[in-house]
C-alpha cells in the first residue's frame, strides 16, 4: 500500500494521506461493504446519513435546518450549533475497539475478523514527488482512499448519540454536528452534551480539533443577551457568522446571500469554458451537456435545501446565469425554478416511500391518501423552508 500526499501545504498537520490500492482490493472491499451495510443498517443511528439508502447530504442539511427553524418559532428561543472537526479522523480508528463495536451490533464474527485483519499489520510507504520512504507496518486507523473507510468510521462513531432531548447530533461519516435547541436561556443540556462528546472522543482515542471546530449561534430574539463562550479542553471555540456545512454555506441570519453569491461567482468562471466551446464551433448539444455537468450542477447543488428560502433577488441572480448560458449555447435551458420543483417533488416521494427516514413523520397523508397534512408554521421563515414547501408542492401537484 502506497500513500500519496498532496503538496502546497502550510504545516505538517495539513497533510492528508491517501492510500493507493489495487483494483482487485477495491472490488473485494465493495463486496464486504455490501455485507456490512446489510448487517448493520438496522442498528445504525437514524441521524447517520452516510452510506445509507435514500440518505444524502441534502437530507442531513435539510433536517438540521428544520430543527433550528422550527425551534426558533418558540418565544425566547435560540440555537447553538457546533460543527465538530476530528484531527485525522480515519487514521485514529483503533481496530480492536471497532471489532468490539461491530460484535455489539450483531455483525457475524467471521466478517468482524475480516475487518480486523484488513486493518492490522498494514505495510505502508509514503511517496512525495519522486521520493519514496522505507516501509513501516501500521496497526491503527483505516486508510483514506479505501472503499470501506468511510463506513468503518460511521460504525465506529455509531454510539455517539445525544442523551438530551434538547440536543440533536447529525452525522455524515466523519462530519459531526451538534445542535443545541435552547429555551429560556437554559444551556445546561447543550453544554453537558458537548462535555460528553469530548469525553467520548478521549475514550475512543479520537482527537477533537478545537482549532477547526466552529460554533454558530442562531438567535432571532429582539432582546439578545451576551452568551458565554463554549470551552472544550480549556480552549474557547470560535464563533462564526457563516460555515460551509456539507457543501452548503449556512449563515447565522438564515439567509442564503453568501451561498448564492459563491455559486454565481463560480458559475460565471465556468461560463468562460462554455464560450471557448462556442468559439471552436462545438455543437449546441455537446455544449448543453457541458453546461449541465459544469454549470447547472453547481447552481443546483443541494437546491432543495436553500432555494425556497432564498429571496427573489438571489433567485434572479441564478436565473441570469442560466439566460447567459442559453445565449451561448443557442437554445433554451431549464430554469432554476423548474429544476427546484422537479427535485423537491422527487425528494418528497422518496421520503414518503421510506418509513425509516428521520423526516418521514413530516409527511403524514390525510384520510383521502391523496394529500398530506399541512405543517403548522407561525413564521415565513419556517413556511418557506424545504419540508413545508415540499408538502405544499405535493398537495398542489
Amino acid at each position: 500500500m502506497r500513500t500519496a500526499y498532496s503538496q502546497r501545504k502550510v504545516s505538517s498537520n495539513d497533510y492528508r494521506p491517501v492510500a493507493l490500492t489495487s483494483v482487485v482490493m477495491k472490488c473485494l472491499e465493495r463486496l464486504v461493504l455490501q455485507r456490512l451495510k446489510v448487517a448493520t443498517d438496522a442498528s445504525l443511528d437514524p441521524h447517520q446519513f452516510a452510506y445509507r439508502a435514500n440518505r444524502s447530504v441534502d437530507d442531513a442539511v435539510a433536517l438540521g435546518l428544520h430543527h433550528i427553524v422550527e425551534h426558533l418559532e418558540k418565544p425566547g428561543s435560540y440555537a447553538r450549533v457546533l460543527f465538530i472537526d476530528y484531527s485525522s479522523a480515519f487514521n485514529t480508528i483503533v481496530p480492536h475497539k471497532l471489532f468490539s463495536k461491530l460484535t455489539g451490533m450483531c455483525v457475524e464474527e467471521s466478517l468482524c475478523k475480516w475487518v480486523l485483519d484488513f486493518l492490522l499489520d498494514r505495510p505502508q510507504v509514503v511517496r512525495v514527488g519522486s521520493s519514496t520512504s522505507s516501509s513501516i507496518t501500521l496497526n491503527i486507523g483505516a486508510p483514506q482512499g479505501c472503499v470501506l473507510s468511510p463506513l468503518l468510521f460511521s460504525l465506529f462513531t455509531n454510539d455517539n448519540v445525544s442523551h438530551d432531548p434538547s440536543v440533536v447530533i447529525l452525522k455524515f461519516s466523519d462530519d459531526t454536528t451538534l445542535e443545541g435547541l435552547i429555551s429560556v436561556g437554559d444551556e445546561s443540556g447543550y453544554r453537558a452534551e458537548v462535555a460528553r462528546v469530548s469525553g467520548w472522543c478521549v475514550a475512543n482515542d479520537l482527537d477533537l480539533n478545537v482549532t477547526k471546530t466552529k460554533e454558530m449561534v442562531f438567535d432571532r430574539r429582539k432582546k439578545k443577551t451576551p452568551l458565554l463562550p463554549l470551552t472544550i479542553s480549556g480552549e474557547n471555540v470560535e464563533q462564526v457568522d457563516s460555515f460551509k456545512f456539507l457543501g452548503v454555506t449556512i449563515s447565522n441570519d438564515l439567509s442564503w446571500a453568501v451561498h448564492t453569491d459563491l455559486s454565481v461567482k463560480k458559475a460565471h468562471q465556468r461560463l468562460y469554458f462554455l464560450r471557448q466551446l462556442r468559439k471552436f464551433k462545438v455543437s449546441s448539444s455537446i455544449m448543453s451537456q457541458f453546461y449541465r455537468a459544469a454549470v447547472e450542477s453547481l447552481l443546483t447543488s443541494s437546491i432543495t435545501v436553500w432555494y425556497s428560502s432564498s429571496c427573489q433577488f438571489e433567485k434572479e441572480k441564478l436565473e441570469k446565469v442560466v439566460r447567459a448560458a442559453s445565449r451561448i449555447v443557442g437554445r433554451d435551458l431549464p430554469s432554476i425554478d423548474s429544476l427546484h420543483i422537479l427535485r423537491m417533488m422527487r425528494k418528497c416521494r422518496s421520503i414518503m416511500q421510506d418509513p425509516t427516514h428521520p423526516a418521514g413523520h413530516l409527511f403524514q397523508p390525510l384520510l383521502s391518501g391523496r394529500r398530506l397534512r399541512t405543517l403548522r408554521c407561525r413564521t415565513a421563515r419556517l413556511r418557506n423552508s424545504f419540508y413545508p414547501q415540499a408538502v405544499l408542492a405535493f398537495n398542489n401537484r
